[in-house]
């Protein structure tokens, strides 16, 4: 298995520029929604409102970014970028001039839905055009392109809610809200500027050049292999949402509530440094075959998680399930640009980046209940039947998600 190489890659033509403006902007992203949180509570002194409206924040990004990545892969990304940044920044600007002036409910939460619906998904459009940058002739190169966006989504939530957090706690949420959204919109509008590296759009639609498998695309993007690659996405999501909710509580029983951030803080580092690894690396191993050893990998470390019983013992176990989660990353963004036509590529990302978002919504919400109910084992316990149905999926992906090189002529 001969070593990637990292610096090769950013060489290509166009690929430094975008990959560094979407790291950039995908700071911002990491951002929004926590400071959307922070920035409804330093008003209205409730986490009932707060959530509320990082509840609709988060739903409306969820059914938005599909219908935004859709105009991507019919008008390109130069085109479709600006003006939803644009849009971004005003339903931000709303939002922040409804706290101050201490609208109802209500009006916060359609401000904050409609931020979500306009937030950039920079990682799918970052992973579209290393698709197609790389696909004539250089396909093999895909996993270590995708690991490097792995690394870069994976910093940009250490240091994102980090920011905002500090932010908050020093008495600007406004500033942390006004940041995340100056970082996203110059990220983006950076991005949508390298005009050489972006996908070709289908201006006319996907039929328009009559090619038949372009129709078939647009009509089964969301069929067969992409369910179940949503399905993959959903379970990692709510994994996430379960563990950062289900780390926080452990410590807080445990007398060291401080202990959460650096225990979060551990699992993303194991997470960097995972994804940099696996990305050196030229894997020989179909990608389908390497999903049930990654989903097993997580899926042991959250059985282990339900025999910790300190601080310590946790920082020591999250080294593990954080290091599973970036390969798993790189082969869903493999599988998928291996099995879905390129026309709709950055609709697909999208999805799978929408399922997620939902999962994580939901995970979050399920360990608070199983907490209140169990303590902080049963937070864990929503990991591991997340993981669980991780593995299982997975196991149907060595049948399902074959690519086309794999399949007999």
């Amino acid at each position: 298995m001969p070593a990637a190489n990292y610096r090769a890659l950013l060489r290509t033509p166009g690929a430094a520029a975008f990959f560094l403006a979407a790291s950039f902007g995908r700071v911002g992203v990491a951002m929004t929604g926590l400071s959307v949180i922070w920035l409804v509570h330093s008003r209205t002194g409730t986490f009932t409102s707060a959530g509320l409206v990082g509840g609709c924040f988060a739903v409306a990004e969820a059914l938005g970014a599909p219908q935004v990545a859709r105009l991507v892969d019919r008008f390109g990304q130069t085109r479709v970028l600006p003006p939803v940044l644009l849009a971004h920044a005003l339903a931000v600007a709303l939002l922040v001039s409804l706290v101050a002036v201490g609208a109802p409910a209500a009006l916060l939460a359609l401000g904050g839905a409609l931020a979500g619906a306009g937030l950039p998904q920079l990682g799918a459009m970052s992973a579209a055009r290393w698709a197609a940058l790389l696909r004539s002739g250089r396909a093999a190169e895909l996993p270590s392109a995708f690991a490097l966006e792995s690394v870069s989504n994976e910093a940009g939530y250490l240091l994102g809610p980090a920011l905002v957090s500090s932010l908050a706690a020093a008495g600007h949420p406004v500033a942390g809200t006004v940041l995340a959204t100056a970082l996203s919109v110059a990220g983006g509008l950076v991005l949508a500027a390298q005009h050489g590296s972006a996908p070709p759009p289908s201006t006319a639609g996907p039929t328009a050049d009559g090619d038949p498998a372009a129709t078939r695309a647009d009509r089964s993007s969301l069929r067969g292999e992409v369910v179940l690659l949503m399905g993959l996405s959903l379970a990692v999501g709510v994994f996430f949402g379960a563990m950062q909710v289900s780390v926080t509580a452990f410590t807080v029983a445990h007398g060291a509530p401080g202990a959460a951030t650096r225990v979060l803080a551990v699992s993303g580092c194991s997470g960097l440094l995972s994804g940099w690894l696996y990305g050196r690396r030229r894997w020989r191993t179909a990608p389908r075959v390497q999903l049930p050893a990654a989903t097993g990998a997580l899926m042991l470390g959250t059985l282990l998680l339900l025999t910790v019983d300190s601080p310590l013992g946790l920082g020591l176990v999250v080294v593990l399930t954080g290091a599973a989660i970036p390969p798993l990353l790189v082969l869903f963004s493999v599988l998928t640009q291996s099995i879905v036509h390129q026309t709709v590529l950055t609709r697909a990302f999208s999805w799978l980046g929408a399922a997620s978002a939902a999962g994580s919504a939901a995970g979050a919400t399920l360990s608070g209940r199983a907490i209140d109910a169990f303590g902080p084992s049963g937070g864990f316990a929503v990991t591991a039947v997340a993981a669980a149905a991780l593995a299982l999926q997975g196991l149907a992906g060595l049948h399902l998600l074959r690519t086309p090189e794999e399949e007999p002529r």
